[in-house]
Formats: C-alpha cells, sequence, structure tokens
C-alpha cells in the first residue's frame, strides 16, 4: 500500500505565517491614505504615487528574489526581504516630504517581494506532493488572505493609539519577528533528475519564448491592477460617497458608525471571502483545467465591478461587492502559480513565476497611481472603475488560447 503524503507540515504552516504577517502589513496601506495626506495637505496623487512606487518595485523585485532563492537559498531570500521592508518602513516613519515616501517605498515594494508570494509558493510547492500541490498553493494564498483581513482593522486600531509614524515602526518590528519561523522552513527539491541538470537560462529563454507564456503574462495585469487600486482607494472611496450608516442597522450595532470603519471593515471581509474563494480555487484547479477557472474568475470580477459601480454606493452595496470580489480575490494565484509549475516544472518555478508577476505589478503601479492621478483631475474614481472593468474582461479572453500541456524538459548532456 502507497502511504499519502501530508498536506500540513511543517513547511506549509511557517510559510504561510510568512506570508500572513507581510500582506497584513501591505494591505493596510490604504488605511493611511487619509491620515498622511491630511497631516502634509498633500494631494490625493502623491501617497497614491508611494503606493504605486511600491508595488512596481514589488514586482520587479519578485523574478529578483526568486532567482536569488534559487541561487543563494530561500531562507536567506526571505532575511533580505524582511531586512529591506523593516528598513523600508522604519524610514517612511520619519519623512515628511513626497519625494521621501517615493524612495523609501523602494525598499518595502522589495520586502514584499522578498517575503511574499514568490519566493514562499516556490518553497512550498516543492514541498509538496503532486496530489497535494495545488491545495498547498491555496493555503498559504489564504494566508495571505487572512493577513488582509487582520491588517486594516489592526492599523485602523493602532491608529487610534498612535500617529501614523508610530504604526510604522510597530509593523517593521513584526516583520522581523516573523523571521523565527525560518527554521521551519528546509525544502526538498522533488523535481526529476532531467530538470536538476537544466540551467536556468534554459528554462526562462524556453518559456518566454512560448506564446502561452505571454498569455498568462498578460493576464495577470488586470488582476493586479483591480486589487492594487481597490487596497489602497477603497477605503477613501468609501468614506467619503458611502451613504451613511443608519443609527439601530446592525453596523451601527457592532460599533461600525462611520463610512471610514465600513472602508476599512470592507478590506477585511474581502479578505475573509478571499480565503473561501482561495481554497476553493485550489480545490478546482486539481480537478478542472486551470485557464478555464482563470477565465472564469476574470469575468466574475468584471461583472461585480460594472454592477458596483452602476449601482448607487450604500452600506448594503459595499458589503455585498466586498463579500463577491472577496471570493474572486487572489483565486487567481494557486490557479497561475500552479499553471507555471505544472507548464514548465518546479526547478525555476519562483522566477518563472516572479517574471509573471512583475506584469500583475505593472497593473499594480496603474491602478493605485491612475486612481490618485484622476480623482485629483476629476474629484471621482469612476473612470478607473471602468478601466478595471475593460482589462478584466480582457483577461478573461486572453486566457482561453493557453495551451495547457506540459512542456517537454531537455537534458543538459553529462561532461
Amino acid at each position: 500500500m502507497t502511504q499519502r503524503s501530508a498536506l500540513i507540515t511543517p513547511v506549509l504552516l511557517a510559510g504561510s505565517l510568512v506570508v500572513l504577517v507581510g500582506f497584513a502589513i501591505r494591505a493596510s496601506f490604504g488605511v493611511f491614505q487619509l491620515p498622511i495626506a491630511m497631516e502634509f495637505n498633500w494631494p490625493r496623487a502623491e501617497f497614491s504615487l508611494a503606493i504605486a512606487i511600491q508595488n512596481l518595485a514589488w514586482g520587479f523585485g519578485q523574478p529578483l528574489f526568486g532567482a536569488l532563492a534559487e541561487k543563494i537559498g530561500d531562507r536567506k531570500a526571505i532575511i533580505l526581504g524582511a531586512l529591506a521592508y523593516a528598513l523600508g518602513l522604519v524610514l517612511s516613519a520619519g519623512a515628511t516630504l513626497p519625494i521621501q515616501h517615493h524612495l523609501y517605498e523602494v525598499l518595502v515594494g522589495l520586502g514584499i517581494a522578498g517575503t511574499g508570494f514568490g519566493v514562499v509558493l516556490a518553497v512550498v510547492g516543492r514541498a509538496s506532493s503532486d496530489e497535494n500541490r495545488s491545495m498547498s498553493l491555496a493555503i498559504v494564498t489564504a494566508a495571505g488572505s487572512a493577513g488582509q483581513v487582520v491588517g486594516p482593522p489592526l492599523a485602523e486600531g493602532l491608529l487610534a493609539l498612535m500617529p501614523w509614524q508610530g504604526v510604522f515602526l510597530a509593523f517593521a518590528a513584526l516583520i522581523l519577528a516573523v523571521l523565527l519561523v525560518l527554521p521551519w522552513m528546509r525544502s526538498p527539491a522533488p523535481v526529476s533528475r532531467t530538470e536538476l541538470q537544466q540551467s536556468m537560462g534554459t528554462v526562462v529563454l524556453g518559456a518566454l519564448r512560448d506564446p502561452s507564456f505571454a498569455l498568462i503574462f498578460l493576464g495577470f495585469f488586470s488582476c493586479g491592477y483591480q486589487l492594487a487600486f481597490i487596497t489602497a482607494h477603497f477605503p477613501a472611496f468609501v468614506a467619503e460617497v458611502c451613504g451613511p450608516i443608519m443609527l439601530g442597522s446592525v453596523l451601527h450595532a457592532m460599533g461600525i458608525t462611520t463610512t471610514g470603519a465600513l472602508g476599512a471593515v470592507a478590506i477585511s471581509i474581502i479578505g475573509l471571502g478571499n480565503i473561501a474563494g482561495t481554497l476553493a480555487a485550489g480545490w478546482a484547479g486539481k480537478r478542472y483545467t486551470k485557464k478555464y477557472l482563470l477565465a472564469g474568475i476574470y469575468t466574475g470580477r468584471t461583472l461585480a465591478s460594472a454592477w458596483f459601480i452602476l449601482t448607487p454606493m450604500t452600506p448594503t452595496t459595499v458589503l455585498v461587492f466586498s463579500a463577491v470580489m472577496g471570493s474572486l480575490w487572489l483565486a487567481t494565484v494557486p490557479l497561475t502559480s500552479g499553471l507555471v509549475a505544472h507548464l514548465y516544472g518546479l526547478r525555476y518555478m519562483g522566477t518563472l513565476y516572479g517574471i509573471v508577476f512583475l506584469s500583475h505589478q505593472l497593473g499594480s503601479f496603474m491602478g493605485v497611481w491612475l486612481g490618485g492621478r484622476l480623482y485629483d483631475a476629476y474629484g471621482s474614481y469612476d473612470a478607473v472603475w471602468w478601466i478595471g472593468v475593460g482589462i478584466g474582461a480582457f483577461s478573461a479572453l486572453v486566457h482561453l488560447p493557453i495551451r495547457e500541456t506540459a512542456r517537454p524538459l531537455v537534458a543538459v548532456p553529462a561532461e
């Protein structure tokens, strides 16, 4: 009898905690949009640009840290990422000029790359059996969703106790503390002999020449655009546009009495919905064609966004949209990373997923930056929402021609 491999392993638990803490901090940046803008009397575009630069640095840092992890080791790469993350937060706490925030967010973005999905998913993917890989990747992604649940309310609560600068310092200490779990991230490399003989250049160049890889790259753009825009601007959008929370309503009875508080809670609801949606995506990715699942997710996001912007905003529509969008939020990540692993193997999964993730972060940059820029120009987020609807539909279509069969490996001749 063959013994089934365990799904829950020390590598999976440690990787999940690293991602949870990193994403809790990252997801909270939208909460700081108004406090920082009000303290320095900045236009909305200034802090939006800082977050946009953070996302861009995260995108360029992802393939860098993926390759670094495969060269010097996963844990060393995560340590470097955490140090960059903490340094960026500490320097940002002392920043008083827009240009300072812009520069320091480069460090934060690199830190997110070093402690985020690109490195951790590759570790967990290599440590997982074929039967468990899809669900393992989903569990780590869901941990990022859990971070999104706790991050914004934690930031909102800390802001009631201390200035935003103090919250940044507390978050810097938190990301360093997570390094205590790294001894458990010892990952074997269950790859074939042929994969071990492959050079990084051979695998990467082969993927770059593959039209399906280009389609995956293009399709991930809208995911980053939509997620980063909502993370950075949704709390402020809800605070300013949503109808009032009525006295005696369920929300009011729960202590959510202002639209500002509702905006932070909405991000948490997205995170809660995302946990279920991501785990469902991991389950489905093992059983169904990943490209069709991805096309369905992008279609759902497109329809949900179009409905939300066409409907007068009330606390109820905010909650409904947050729950629906949350169920589709990071469900793309285990499917996209799993698709990359399936097509091109596990040996350089971190590097290849990092390249694909660069597209995600280019979209993130555009979503965050356009959100602030167009808001300052027109006093409304409507145009940014409709751009998101359009590129969401594009992503749904661009996944359909992907050829979802594993690519042949070419062994390097022995000396």
